[in-house]
């Protein structure tokens, strides 16, 4: 890494030093690597292993062992829907549409009608756009 000293302000040459110096103690304090190399090849020897057995071939990743990456949590939706005769039936209108729901709607019943007011638009189809026609308008 080269450095060109002449082009650095005085406020990076300043932190240029403290930066240096703090590498310097980091690496004055730590301990000489044949030795650090020693002990370890000593205590994997008293395992009964090689350093060779231990760390042989394969990658560092694989190491370490997978790192698993979090799951989003679903975030919860309100209710779009609810049951007239059951309070506690309701949909957010995601998902497979509910049984009570479809029992309902099989026996004539719309959608819509089980809206809860001043919410929002519906969100449940009855029939489905696949293999419709959709016309656009150009120009």
């Amino acid at each position: 890494m080269n450095i060109d000293i002449d082009k650095l302000s005085l406020s990076e040459l300043k932190s240029l030093l403290t930066a240096a110096e703090r590498r310097k103690k980091l690496i004055s304090s730590r301990r000489p690597i044949a030795l650090v190399r020693r002990k370890v090849i000593a205590l994997a020897a008293q395992g009964g292993y090689t350093i060779d057995e231990l760390y042989g071939d394969r990658p560092p990743a694989e190491i370490a062992g997978k790192k698993r990456t979090p799951r989003r949590k679903p975030s919860k939706v309100a209710a779009k829907y609810r049951d007239p005769d059951n309070k506690r039936n309701t949909w957010s209108g995601r998902g497979r549409m509910p049984v009570w729901l479809a029992r309902k709607t099989k026996h004539g019943r719309s959608v819509a009608d089980f809206l809860i007011p001043g919410l929002a638009k519906p969100t449940a189809r009855k029939s489905s756009s696949i293999g419709k026609k959709t016309v656009f308008k150009q120009g």
